[in-house]
């Protein structure tokens, strides 16, 4: 049997460091209780657990506490809440060029009810035009809402450089951060972000099925909730609470995510996101460098986005001129056990940009768990597959 090979961290990161799947079965078998409801230790218990979580998301983002920090299903849905919360009839919105779709439907849909956006123009490689920022501008511009890094070729946007621009126009700053927490370093107080959106399942370890965001200060009152319902706070009144978290967390919480998420994070800061990074930036480079050796002309197997490792992710997406990616990427499974995704990566305007519309890519993702010496078997695969006689 082939030993199998996961370079879809992108999608989400595997395996699981253990004591991820650990806290969840333990809650699921020991505690099993919810929070803000039972009056009994085991519930005060868990409830501590989920502050703890929130906390250590705080301090992740440089957020302003733990209070500040929401929980959802995912990053799509806090993109929905922020967006659908925030934006009005009339207002103006600015996204770039790289957006996924988590963020692009959303505004779609509230396209249909009078709110409008401009998409700030990338460069072929995925990097955004900065000197665009003011010719979008309008006078009822109210927010700018970013991907940290593309997730189809993994560069990085200059969310520093965009947040001190809406500082100074006295715009709001939504960042999606599905490629990055965890990885990258996001600093809200001195990036100048009012919003982080996050999902649990890729850099930060946890399982799927939790996300959330963190808000500033000054902006929870500014978002109508997007769902409504209990949180077992002010029991005594049909209007939802008004002070954070309970403002957007109606319902039960998915609380083996959290607490699947809170060992995650813990497991990220012992080991340390600086050698995360490096490690998945070690392999980025040598499977670039791998692949400039394959084909040196870059006609055969073209990368889409940066072909250097500077202002980039561990995502590489290449495309594939002797055959059709979706047959290439079957037989590196098939054949070789490789597993990548293929296709147009849910963002259709980035592969616009990056001019890979609409045949779309092959993406490698890397993970702390992945090696050099896969990053070599990948190479020799697309070695030999690139020699094939023939495809059908």
């Amino acid at each position: 049997m082939v030993e199998r090979i996961y370079f879809d961290n992108a999608s989400t990161t595997f395996p699981k460091p253990p004591a991820v799947a650990e806290a969840v079965y333990r809650y699921l078998t020991e505690g099993g209780c919810n929070i803000n409801r039972g009056s009994y230790q085991k519930a005060y218990e868990t409830e501590e657990q989920v502050y703890e979580t929130r906390q250590a998301l705080s301090d992740l983002f440089g957020g302003p506490g733990a209070q500040a920090v929401a929980f959802t299903r995912n990053v799509t849905e806090s993109l929905n809440v922020l967006l659908k919360g925030f934006l009005r009839r009339g207002d103006h919105v600015l996204v770039s060029s790289m957006e996924h779709n988590a963020v692009m439907r959303p505004l779609r849909q509230l396209e249909t009810h009078g709110v409008r956006f401009t998409r700030v123009p990338c460069r072929r490689d995925g990097t955004l035009d900065s000197a665009a920022l003011e010719t979008c501008l309008q006078e009822t511009t109210r927010a700018v809402v970013m991907t940290h890094a593309s997730n189809v070729c993994g560069t990085l946007l200059p969310i520093a450089e965009v947040g001190a621009f809406c500082r100074a126009h006295g715009l709001r700053f939504f960042v999606d951060s599905a490629q990055t927490a965890g990885v990258w370093p996001i600093d809200m107080e001195t990036m100048g972000i009012d919003a982080v959106a996050f999902t649990g399942h890729k850099g930060l370890l946890g399982p799927q099925g939790i996300g959330g965001f963190v808000l500033g200060p000054d902006l929870a009152s500014q978002i109508e909730p997007l769902i409504a319902g209990g949180t077992g706070s002010l029991s005594h009144t049909e209007q939802m609470p008004t002070f954070l978290p309970d403002r957007f967390e109606a319902g039960t919480l998915n609380l083996p995510g959290i607490l699947g998420l809170g060992a995650g994070l813990a497991w990220l800061q012992e080991t340390g996101m600086d050698r995360i990074r490096a490690h998945e930036l070690a392999l980025t480079e040598r499977f670039l460098a791998g692949l400039a050796e394959l084909d040196p002309a870059g006609e055969r197997l073209p990368v889409a986005g940066r072909r250097e490792i500077s202002g980039r992710t561990g995502v590489v997406s290449i495309q594939t001129a002797f055959a059709d990616p979706a047959q290439v990427a079957d037989a590196l499974d098939t054949d070789y056990g490789i597993m990548t995704r293929v296709g147009l990566h849910c963002a259709p305007s980035a592969h616009q940009t990056l001019g890979t519309y609409p045949t779309g890519t092959i993406r490698f993702s890397f993970g702390w768990w992945n090696t050099e010496g896969e990053v070599e078997r990948a190479l020799e695969a697309l070695r030999e597959l690139e020699g094939r006689a023939s495809w059908n």
